[in-house]
C-alpha cells in the first residue's frame, strides 16, 4: 500500500470500517480496532520502540519511570501541533523521570521527513511498521497516547479520550500528579 493510500485511509478512519467487516484488504485483518484489553490500574501491555537510529527501548525496562507512548504522523496537523508540546514538557520533567516514545506511522517512503521532525523533538521516535500494535490495537485515529505510570500499570488510556491531543493544561493533569 503507498503511502498515500494508507495516509487517506487512516485519515478517514477506513481502517476502523473495513477492518470490522473483516475485509482482508491491504492486510487490515478481522480484529477489533481498539483494544478491548487496555484497564487503568491493570498491568500496561509491553511496548518495544524500534529508534530511527537503531536502538530498541522495551517499556519494560522503564519500570520506575513514567512513560508516555504517543503515536503520531508527519501529515496530521493535530499531531504537528502537539509534538512541540509534548517534546517541552518531556525535557522539562526528564529528571523526574518521565519518558516519552514516539511511534510514527509514516510510510518508509517518508523517511526523511520522519526524521526532521525527529530533530526537533526532545524523545526517540520509530517508524510503526504497522497500524497494528498489540494488545493496544489498530493505531486508528491519531494523535492518540498511552501514559504508563512508574509500577507499570496503564494510567491513562487514549482510546478513551475523544480529544486525546496533548495540551499543556492536560499534560499537567494526567502526567503531573505521576511524577509527583
Amino acid at each position: 500500500m503507498t503511502g498515500l493510500s494508507r495516509r487517506w485511509l487512516l485519515q478517514r478512519g477506513a481502517y476502523l470500517g473495513l477492518g470490522m467487516l473483516g475485509l482482508g484488504t491491504f492486510g487490515l485483518g478481522t480484529q477489533a480496532a481498539w483494544a478491548d484489553g487496555l484497564h487503568v490500574g491493570q498491568p500496561a501491555p509491553v511496548a518495544v520502540l524500534h529508534t530511527l537510529d537503531g536502538q530498541m527501548i522495551p517499556t519494560a525496562t522503564l519500570r520506575g519511570e513514567v512513560v508516555i507512548l504517543t503515536f503520531w504522523a508527519t501529515w496530521c496537523d493535530p499531531c504537528r501541533e502537539e509534538l512541540p508540546v509534548l517534546s517541552r514538557y518531556a525535557a522539562a520533567h526528564a529528571a523526574q523521570g518521565l519518558r516519552v516514545l514516539g511511534f510514527c506511522l509514516d510510510a518508509p517512503d517518508r523517511l526523511a521527513q520522519v526524521r526532521a521532525v525527529a530533530e526537533t523533538l526532545s524523545f526517540p521516535v520509530g517508524l510503526l511498521p504497522s497500524p497494528w500494535f498489540g494488545a493496544y490495537g489498530r493505531i486508528w485515529r491519531i494523535p492518540v497516547s498511552f501514559v504508563i505510570d512508574r509500577a507499570g500499570r496503564l494510567a491513562d488510556n487514549g482510546w478513551d479520550d475523544p480529544h486525546p491531543a496533548w495540551t499543556q493544561e492536560r499534560l499537567q493533569r494526567v502526567v503531573g500528579p505521576l511524577l509527583a
